[in-house]
């Protein structure tokens, strides 16, 4: 039976992927499905994605379904670089007035809600739209863009468009880092191949230590080649982001899952994180 790996389609965690040994991994029962973020979340829900990346709500909605790799995330300590609100007002002032969700996310879409409600105390409306931001701020006084759609968006809007940084806005109010994602294993998948997801991440590791360890200059001149950019932006960009899971990690996220179940929006609460190990049973932290 074939391990099904989720490959978010954003640059952001291309680190975790760009080194892998594709070809060894497909002969050995791997298939890799590219795709956003709140359609993968999908496909481990019902079972047709195994492991990968997914959103870390989506792992809050799940968390007794799904174990996660240690080690591994999206986070930022600060700044993301590219989960951008684009408002017409200053934030302060979208108090009664309407937000574009882009349709690409679930982590962010609710990071949004939580400080706008939490700590911005605003009343405000929303709508789930393609990420598309000229559509979107016709009709709406701010749009959320995320990934590459916010990194373009951002490089082409007037200046008359105010832009907040999400991760910025996270660690101000809260402290803490903000991970968007973690690597999920649908705990089936982990018991019918645990040597497979061993060797699966392993590779993860190697490609992230290697990409860091070369201050991500391979993969930038890739990336440039397909969204161009100069390298300097690329390069202050990818020392924004952090792919590690410490325990602030874990820490930040106990808290946004306790917001998101406060505010409704988690159905239910997370009442543990559980962490991979290869050839052992996971554990909780």
């Amino acid at each position: 039976m074939s391990l099904v790996i989720g490959e978010i389609s954003y640059t952001n965690i291309l680190p975790f992927f760009y080194y892998i040994n594709r070809e060894k991994l497909v002969n050995k029962g791997c298939q890799f499905i590219p795709s956003v973020p709140s359609q993968l979340n999908n496909g481990m829900a019902k079972g047709t994605i195994h492991v990968g990346g997914i959103s870390s709500f989506a792992y809050g909605e799940h968390s007794k379904d799904y174990v996660i790799f240690p080690n591994f995330s999206v986070s930022s300590h600060k700044e993301v670089g590219s989960i951008f609100l684009f408002s017409k007002v200053p934030i302060t002032q979208l108090d009664k007035k309407s937000i574009a969700l882009t349709s690409s996310s679930a982590t962010s879409v609710n990071l949004l809600k939580i400080l706008l409600n939490r700590y911005y105390d605003l009343d405000v409306k929303y709508e789930v739209m393609d990420p598309d931001f000229s559509t979107m701020l016709t009709h709406h006084d701010a749009c959320l863009l995320i990934g590459d759609d916010a990194i373009r968006t951002s490089w082409q809007k007037n200046n008359n468009i105010h832009q907040y940084d999400l991760g910025a806005l996270w660690e101000h109010f809260t402290g803490y880092p903000m991970t968007y994602a973690v690597f999920a294993i649908r705990k089936d998948a982990w018991d019918y191949q645990p040597l497979l997801l061993e060797e699966l991440y392993n590779q993860f590791q190697h490609s992230k230590q290697k990409t860091v360890a070369n201050e991500f200059s391979e993969m930038i001149t890739s990336i440039q080649s397909v969204l161009g950019g100069k390298k300097a932006f690329w390069q202050h960009y990818f020392s924004g982001l952090n792919y590690d899971l410490t325990r602030r990690h874990i820490e930040g996220l106990e808290l946004y899952f306790q917001l998101a179940y406060e505010m409704e929006l988690l159905k239910k609460p997370v009442q543990e994180i559980s962490l991979w190990q290869p050839m052992k049973h996971c554990y909780s932290v």
